[in-house]
């Protein structure tokens, strides 16, 4: 961690106790921040909400947002007694009107469109904008409301142009006795090009809306007085309406080609930029792996988007055949070429642990066997599926015969394997059969797992799951709840929805074999629902309901006492999880990072216990339970050896961290260095590593090492150069002939295994086909590509996150901060 690099403590030779290893790696995390009190948490989150609200009008103001916030402005209220703000309000900016801010959608609607500001111009509101093409006729155009529409959308007395190079064709509505059923607002853009069907005289009509079609409708005078200013115009009428548009300018088209039958549209390429873009077209299809069908491909519409670039069609047997086969054999030839420069290696295997796909909810059952370079890149080695249940010998056997296929009679070139599963056998079998190698399970799934344990022995988490379950049947189940909720979900939130019940849950008896993130998301559901039910509970005719049932009753008595300080302090403890596992799969960290990565999340989760008033003593058996079937004797030789972790003493001198490992560790280090090198070599280990103990790296190396920028995306401070700590071991400290050797096969293990990930309709996609060689095929280039890219994002996801960023902006807006204490 960044703040080891901060103390200036000097080390000592004895081991510490592990009271004192503890309260010296506590350094590394930040130190805990007092309350606040109900006031200024209050005070707080009215600043949240109105800053929030603020930045969402900045960003739609900007264009990237609703239209109304230009006419809206978020107002803080503040108490006149104490000066404080108390309420963030919505004020028209056309009328000076204030409203509730707890919905500004609806406000919108209710306000600016349907004409109750008395200063809005509906004008400048969204709605279906026509086409305008072509020349305008010099006669003004019949008078339009903008605010009156038909049932169909279409504007009253619509008449517009349709323009070519060559004449101009004036399309109003038909005049008819009797107004159609259905209006018609169409607007058709000719191509450039093309070759009008009618002479320069005619004037085409297609049925237009019922009001302006009449006999003696404005349009039809404006036509008639055009018609007697230009008595050599002929009337034609499109008895189709606005689809008979299409096949007139089909009509055009033929017309042209028939004139001009040498003449070829679009333009003309020459074969090697048909071959370049095909080549294009077709990397970006096996990029995109299971995203893109190679039957869409041949879709007449994309037939004639090729067409219209002058490129010829490809086929899916072009896709499928040779070219597949030599884009194949290029992507190979690049990863065993970066493989063969590495002079080491880790294998990492993500995928043996079932994962449910967010976007789809199918079970993803392909395990990506990636390899990790020391540079920091990694490589795509192979793809294997997993039908169900994998036992631990297969994973095994699959990971040994990974290992022989790149190393040859070199095995000691992979320096481990990290993986998502099997830590306790399949791992652990190989490394005791072969002495060199270092097998992690990923900290990923190992801090996630945090999230069961606590749900399984925290009283606190079988109450509160308890407690909602009992919510969400009552609420879900009685018809007159039910109504109130979704009307009080409606009024406060602007959306309604039921309460999410993991399935099995329904009948109580607690979590029992029900996973925990069904259970988080009933929890989150009425967490998120708070006000809405509180007001259910208040309202009269739900009282009745409540009174009459006993287990209305055990509700409304539950929420009176501890029921939302439990549900809160279970929501925060799991977000806090979450969130430190994020982080941890996004900055995928390396091994030497693990002490500090769960002393931080301890020191969290001992905040945790201090706000919500829980047993820590329990809460930290659960933690070091965990810690120790996460914990590896690799964790702390990294620790040590890795020259980013060196504290500065009192003397100046840059040394390992010793002072932060237990009696434990310590040993650990030891007999992990004497095992990773040859007997002949662990006495001379063993001493080098008393000289790195006591005289520790160069200042100026140190400090190099230890250098930070801030990251433009993240705005984090990171690691300037994360390559420098194993550059150093390999290139200035060369004294160190056989810890050396040790320390740049540790310092850039993985401590994760999850790297990018597949689109859900992948595998489905790829075992639904016989030739199973052509799908391992098309999965290498993809991977190959995503780990060159270094995108490690999902497609589904992304599109999920792009899709929802509209409703989402109105949820932020929406949500009320929930205070415990207001209940």
């Amino acid at each position: 961690m960044a703040a080891v690099t901060n103390s200036n403590t000097a080390t000592t030779q004895q081991p510490p106790s592990p009271a004192a290893a503890n309260t010296a790696i506590t350094q590394l995390v930040p130190l805990p921040t007092p309350e606040l009190t109900t006031d200024e948490m209050a005070v707080k989150v009215v600043h949240k909400r109105y800053e929030g609200l603020v930045m969402v009008r900045t960003k739609a103001v900007k264009g990237k947002g609703a239209w109304y916030w230009a006419h809206l402005e978020p107002i803080l209220v503040h108490n006149p007694e104490t000066g404080l703000p108390k309420a963030v309000k919505l004020r028209c900016c056309l009328c000076e009107a204030v409203f509730s801010a707890s919905n500004p959608s609806r406000t919108a609607s209710e306000h600016l469109k349907r004409g109750t500001c008395p200063n809005f111009n509906s004008d400048s509101a969204p709605g279906p904008n026509p086409i305008s093409v072509g020349v305008v006729s010099s006669s003004p155009p019949p008078p339009q409301n903008h605010r009156k529409r038909n049932s169909s959308g279409g504007r009253r007395g619509s008449g517009f142009k349709v323009n070519s190079s060559e004449t101009t064709y004036s399309v109003a509505p038909i005049t008819m006795i009797e107004p159609p059923r259905f209006s018609v607002d169409v607007s058709y853009p000719t191509r450039p090009d093309s070759v009008p069907a009618f002479s320069s005289a005619t004037v085409v009509t297609v049925s237009g809306s019922g009001g302006g079609g009449g006999l003696y409708s404005p349009a039809h005078h404006h036509h008639h007085h055009q018609q007697q200013q230009h008595p050599q115009q002929q009337h034609v009428v499109l008895s189709g309406g606005k689809e008979d548009l299409g096949a007139l300018a089909k009509l055009e088209d033929s017309v042209k080609k028939l004139k001009s039958p040498g003449s070829s549209p679009g333009q003309v390429l020459t074969k090697a930029q048909i071959d370049s873009s095909l080549e294009l077209l077709a990397n970006w299809v096996y990029e995109n792996c299971g995203l893109v069908s190679f039957s869409s491909l041949e879709h007449p519409k994309f037939k004639n988007f090729l067409n219209q670039l002058g490129l010829p069609g490809i086929t899916r047997r072009d896709l499928a055949g040779e070219r597949l086969d030599l884009r194949y054999k290029e992507a190979k030839a690049e990863s065993e070429d970066r493989i063969r420069d590495a002079l080491f290696f880790q294998i990492s295997s993500d995928g043996w642990k079932a994962k449910v796909s967010c976007c789809s909810g199918e079970v993803e059952n392909l395990v990506n066997v990636s390899v990790n370079l020391p540079n920091g890149t990694s490589v795509f080695r192979r793809g294997v599926f997993t039908g169900g249940y994998v036992f631990s010998k297969y994973a095994e056997d699959v990971l040994w015969e990974t290992i022989c296929d790149i190393c040859g009679n070199n095995l000691e070139q992979c320096v481990g394997i990290v993986s998502d599963k099997f830590k306790s056998k399949a791992l652990r079998n190989l490394e005791n059969q072969h002495h060199w190698m270092v097998n992690l399970s990923c900290q990923f799934q190992g801090v996630n797992k945090l999230i069961k344990d606590f749900s399984k022995e925290l009283p606190l988490f079988h109450n509160v799951t308890d407690n909602c379950m009992k919510v969400a049947t009552f609420v879900n189940t009685k018809s007159q709840i039910r109504h109130s909720f979704l009307k009080f979900q409606l009024q406060e939130y602007g959306r309604a929805a039921l309460l999410r019940v993991p399935y099995g849950g329904g009948g109580g008896g607690g979590i029992g074999r029900v996973e925990f993130e069904p259970v988080f998301q009933m929890v989150e559901d009425v967490l998120s629902s708070a006000r809405a039910l509180q007001l259910v509970f208040l309202d009269e005719s739900c009282k009745i309901v409540s009174m009459e049932d006993q287990n209305g009753k055990e509700i409304e008595e539950m929420m009176r006492s501890q029921f939302w300080n439990e549900l809160e302090a279970v929501h925060s403890l799991v977000r806090l999880i979450k969130g430190m596992a994020q982080e941890i799969e996004k900055e995928k960290p390396r091994i030497g990072q693990c002490l500090p990565l769960w002393e931080e999340l301890r020191v969290k989760i001992r905040e945790w216990c201090g706000k919500y008033h829980i047993n820590e003593n329990h809460v930290d058996k659960v933690f070091d339970k965990r810690f120790k079937r996460n914990y590896h004797p690799a964790w702390a030789a990294a620790f040590i050896l890795d020259p980013f972790y060196l504290i500065r003493d009192i003397s100046g001198k840059y040394l390992p961290p010793f002072k932060c490992l237990t009696s434990e560790q310590e040993k650990d280090v030891d007999k992990l260095i004497t095992r990773l090198v040859s007997r002949e070599e662990a006495h001379i280990a063993l001493m080098e590593l008393m000289k790195w103990r006591t005289e520790g790296l160069d200042s100026v190396y140190a400090q190099a090492v230890q250098l930070k920028q801030r990251d433009p995306i993240s705005g984090k401070m990171k690691i300037a150069n994360p390559q420098s700590s194993r550059l150093v071991w390999e290139t200035y400290l060369t004294d160190f002939k056989s810890l050396r050797k040790v320390a740049v096969r540790l310092i850039f293990l993985h401590a994760t295994s999850c790297g990018f990930k597949w689109n859900s309709s992948l595998c489905r996609w790829a075992q639904s086909r016989n030739g199973i060689d052509k799908a391992q095929k098309l999965i290498f280039i993809a991977a190959h590509s995503k780990l060159d890219r270094r995108d490690f994002s999902n497609d589904e996801e992304k599109d999920a996150e792009f899709f929802s960023i509209a409703s989402r902006e109105d949820d932020v807006l929406n949500e009320v901060m929930f205070d415990a204490s207001s209940l």
